[in-house]
């Protein structure tokens, strides 16, 4: 028996092929779904089902083309919010034999209504469950998010709940399998590691810690998540069936007259923070292709033509996968030659960096057109607030920026400023001028006060 773990960078994302004796599953496919088929022929093997914990919200399934590759049937859990074209309802107590390994069914609702886990056994050894494939359940040091049904907040946190007692019954020994991994969007305290047990998590786990059922309802009802506008396509996407990535990996290269006469609705910058600082293309947002999954689906439609620019070919490779698998397809090229344009003469803008004296001077100062606008999250301003400024979040500007005066001038803050010029890419994409960022922002404005 082998179990693969296949990992999408960006997002965070951990998929898996299971294999023996000739068969395959994949839990929970990326969209760019040719690997998994590799993967498995290399092994002698043929891909016989595919498993979905759940309709995901951030990334596209590749489910349905990956069924369409294989002939494998796809299983998905009962009451999504949509019916799933492409999969056939599974419950409770289903099972299947990969080879000599079997997985059973377990519904887990909480985190979404289809939730389902599947619990992995060796038939060869019956001494309980091997493994479990949590999907956004259950992940190393932390447990799913609960508010995709607001109306519902505290039927679905107890839900949730239930569903990891359910998990828990399966032993200590049972190694866990979740669908994310630190840094996703789906959760906000995980670990940075993607191996556990659901004894650790008992042990360790915050949450899985609460054994009080009003508790862990209080908590979760508590949180705070943010949801991109994006989710809604995927959640559209993932039931009808996502189409496949686009074959040809690489943006077209433009040159300088290609990049002026793209059409584009969207200039993306992937560079990092400083080179976007020093000189970019005007208009163009700052999103280096790092932050790519994290912020492009606040500020992009699904429909935009985008131009990148990048430092080479190769991240505009990375950068268009990353806008690919959520949904971005409409890349038309990419320029790769900001450095060489700006040498020779080219038009550019810059974004001013400030630093902790020049930010409390203008506080001292009193100017009646200046806003310090801090982009944390919720959670990040209640923990350290800055009470001179105005707290919007970097995602929430997609709309908010209408609230702002562009005729005033603005000094963008997060806890590093990376996020701050994201926030002041788009600013200045809407038409304010007058907008520099705060260099170190939170972290530096703390040190500051020490």
């Amino acid at each position: 028996m082998i179990i693969e773990t296949i990992k999408t960078e960006g997002l965070s994302h951990l998929s898996y092929l299971i294999g023996s004796n000739g068969a395959a599953a994949v839990i929970d496919p990326q969209r760019d779904c040719e690997s998994y088929v590799e993967r498995a022929r290399a092994r002698g093997m043929q891909i016989t089902h595919i498993l979905e914990t759940h309709r995901n919200e951030d990334f596209i399934s590749g489910a349905a083309v990956l069924a369409e590759l294989t002939g494998a049937q796809v299983w998905h859990g009962p009451n999504p919010a949509e019916p799933v074209r492409y999969a056939q309802t599974v419950r409770e107590g289903d099972s299947l034999d990969i080879g000599s390994a079997r997985i059973r069914v377990l519904e887990t609702p909480g985190h979404t209504d289809d939730h389902l886990a599947f619990a992995l056994y060796d038939t060869e050894f019956e001494q309980g469950a091997v493994g479990v494939f949590t999907g956004d359940a259950l992940f190393v040091g932390d447990v799913g998010r609960t508010d995709f049904y607001p109306d519902r907040a505290r039927e679905v946190s107890g839900l949730l709940f239930d569903s990891l007692r359910k998990l828990e019954n399966l032993g200590d020994q049972t190694i866990i399998y979740p669908a994310h991994g630190a840094g996703s969007v789906c959760g906000a305290g995980m670990a940075d590691r993607e191996f556990s047990t659901i004894g650790h998590e008992r042990a360790n786990n915050p949450l899985m810690q609460i054994t009080d059922r009003e508790t862990f309802i209080a908590t979760k009802v508590a949180e705070n998540h943010y949801k991109p506008p994006y989710f809604s396509i995927m959640e559209r996407l993932n039931t009808e069936g996502g189409s496949a990535m686009p074959r040809v990996a690489v943006p077209v290269p433009l040159d300088l007259a290609g990049l002026r006469d793209a059409g584009a609705d969207r200039v993306i910058d992937t560079r990092s923070v400083t080179a976007f600082a020093g000189a970019h293309w005007p208009g163009a947002l700052c999103l280096p292709v790092g932050m790519i999954t994290a912020f492009a689906g606040w500020f992009l439609k699904e429909t935009d033509r985008i131009v990148l620019v990048s430092d080479s070919m190769e991240e505009a490779r990375a950068a268009a996968t990353h806008l690919r698998r959520t949904g971005f397809d409409n890349v038309v090229g990419a320029f790769t030659k900001m450095v060489g344009a700006v040498a020779n003469g080219q038009d550019f803008a810059l974004t001013p960096m400030v630093d902790v004296a020049c930010v409390k001077a203008r506080i001292a100062e009193g100017a009646d057109d200046w806003t310090l606008l801090d982009v944390r999250s919720i959670d990040e301003v209640e923990a350290y607030p800055i009470e001179a400024a105005r707290h919007i979040y970097v995602g929430h500007l997609n709309e908010q920026w209408r609230d702002l005066d562009p005729g005033r001038a603005y000094t963008v803050m997060c806890a590093s400023g990376a996020r701050a010029s994201v926030a002041a890419g788009w600013l200045k994409a809407q038409g304010f001028e007058r907008v520099d960022v705060f260099l170190g922002s939170a972290g530096a404005w703390k040190a500051d006060a020490e």
